[in-house]
């Protein structure tokens, strides 16, 4: 069991997938919803401060390196690209904004796109945490009743 927890908790740390798919494989596995949540959320919110720290400097150092400047270059469009429809969209309710980003789970909107838009935006560092972790729980709550619908009906199904 402890396995399992350390693998739903490393999958919300990956980009692109984090909470967002680590409930589902929590709920594939037949963990219990609450302590896969919290495990989850903590899990998809360690890697926030580094990425706004220093993924900008680290995507500007590499985007004219030989072998990482493409995939630098391409995360910094994305990500530039990402904060100016946040900017956009949001006006003065960028915090807002930025919080419903990050909340709705589409792909490309999660907690490592939306804090690197934060970051390119130069985003106040704890407006920026505070509302990528709101976002991170709307987010786990939405995937949460998702899983437990899509798994609770397969179950209905299979008894």
């Amino acid at each position: 069991m402890i396995k399992d927890y350390l693998i739903i908790f490393f999958i919300s740390m990956v980009p692109l997938i984090e909470l967002r798919g680590a409930i589902p494989v929590s709920q594939a596995f037949g963990l219990p919803l609450t302590t896969s949540y919290i495990i989850c959320i903590v899990g998809n919110m360690i890697p926030v401060p580094f990425i706004y720290l220093f993924a900008r400097r680290f995507l500007e150092w590499g985007s004219n390196k030989k072998l990482i400047g493409g995939m630098c270059t391409f995360f910094l469009v994305k990500g530039r690209r990402g904060g100016q429809r946040l900017q956009e969209k949001a006006g003065h309710g960028l915090f807002v904004a930025l919080m419903l980003f990050v909340g709705i789970p589409l792909p490309g909107t999660g907690a490592w796109t939306g804090t690197l838009a934060a970051s390119l935006l130069d985003m106040d560092f704890k407006r920026t945490i505070i509302a990528v972790m709101l976002g991170v729980i709307i987010a786990g709550v939405i995937m949460g009743l998702a899983s437990a619908g899509v798994f609770g009906a397969a179950g209905a199904l299979l008894n």
